[in-house]
């Protein structure tokens, strides 16, 4: 199985962690989490089921922690954060549900997941519930700033998964076409947890332009990440299956790289494994190989890093502070987790 290029000798500093941001949003989050265990509530047994089911399979809420943690650089002390997290976090439940069923994947976080358990009805109309639980989040905190911001993240979401179906076992998709893909289906979410925390705060629109150029580009490192991840050595380390992006047939940047720099026998293998979905036992381990010899994994790294650089740049009109440090670490916590 390969593993991707060692960063010995490069990072002079410890890895990166999620840590000093969970501490910083700590009892804020314990409310965010009462209020989702709250909202998911039904007299409809399967809804509070199903949806308990996926939001209980872990995950790192780092979407809702963005938006707690840049209403604190923004200096924020009031109360609306809290909510309106727990609707980032609603919306981003709802698409996992929903692309679970468009994907036909059986697992989720190295757990059935909820359409492998009860069904893809089932699993549409509760991610379903948990958008209009989102709405009503919303509503109820009153700002058509906000209701804007995460209404149209969520349209551009939908957007992303649609744009994903025409370019799903495509080889042919380019590297600029799957960057519109995650920039709808993952970025976007990212971008708007970061702005809410400007707006709530009444911040000026230079820093929630700000803020959300730092998830923008947050949210595409983070993705590109999880692509090199499903052909990495480090998935199994973390604890997920190796190889179901390939398995599905996804076209991810590493599979657009190794397609394009490869021979006319390299390129009838993709062609073969993930748009005609013809897969033998072999085949995951030939995908790995190939794309260690075009460097498409070391490459989309890279590319990573680029986005994370862009991130960490938005961030400079904020005054230096503890939140801001926590901030610009999450940036090398997701791009770190590919060692």
């Amino acid at each position: 199985m390969a593993v991707i290029v060692s960063l010995d000798g490069e990072r002079a500093k410890p890895r990166a962690s999620l840590e000093p941001l969970s501490a910083l949003v700590a009892d804020d989050m314990l409310r965010v989490n009462a209020l989702i265990v709250q909202k998911m509530h039904s007299p409809v047994a399967l809804i509070p089921q199903l949806a308990g089911h996926i939001v209980a399979a872990g995950g790192k809420r780092l979407r809702p922690m963005l938006t707690l943690a840049a209403s604190k650089l923004c200096g924020y002390s009031g109360e609306r954060h809290v909510a309106l997290s727990a609707a980032v976090e609603f919306i981003h439940t709802a698409t996992l549900l929903h692309d679970d069923v468009v994907d036909d994947s059986a697992l989720r976080r190295g757990q059935s997941s909820a359409n492998a358990l009860w069904g893809n009805k089932p699993s549409v109309l509760v991610g379903d519930f948990l958008f209009s639980r989102a709405f009503e989040l919303m509503v109820a905190d009153g700002s058509l700033a906000v209701l804007g911001i995460l209404s149209h993240a969520s349209a551009v979401i939908a957007e992303g998964e649609v744009l994903q179906l025409v370019t799903s076992n495509d080889t042919t998709t380019s590297e600029n076409a799957y960057l519109d893909v995650i920039k709808s289906k993952t970025a976007q979410l990212f971008a708007a947890a970061a702005r809410i925390g400007a707006v709530v705060a009444n911040r000026p629109k230079a820093e929630e332009e700000a803020l959300e150029g730092y998830g923008l580009n947050l949210g595409i490192a983070f993705q590109l990440i999880d692509d090199v991840l499903d052909y990495s050595a480090r998935q199994a380390e973390l604890g997920k299956t190796i190889g179901d992006d390939f398995r599905e047939g996804k076209i991810t940047l590493p599979v657009i790289l190794a397609f394009r720099r490869g021979n006319d026998e390299e390129r009838q293998f993709w062609k073969r494994t993930v748009e005609t979905m013809e897969q033998k036992d072999a085949d995951l381990a030939r995908a790995i190989e190939l794309m260690a010899r075009h460097g498409s994994l070391r490459d989309t790294v890279e590319r990573a890093r680029h986005y994370g650089a862009i991130a960490r740049d938005a961030l400079g009109i904020f005054p230096e502070s503890a939140e801001k440090r926590i901030l610009l670490d999450v940036v090398d916590f997701c791009i770190e987790r590919a060692y």
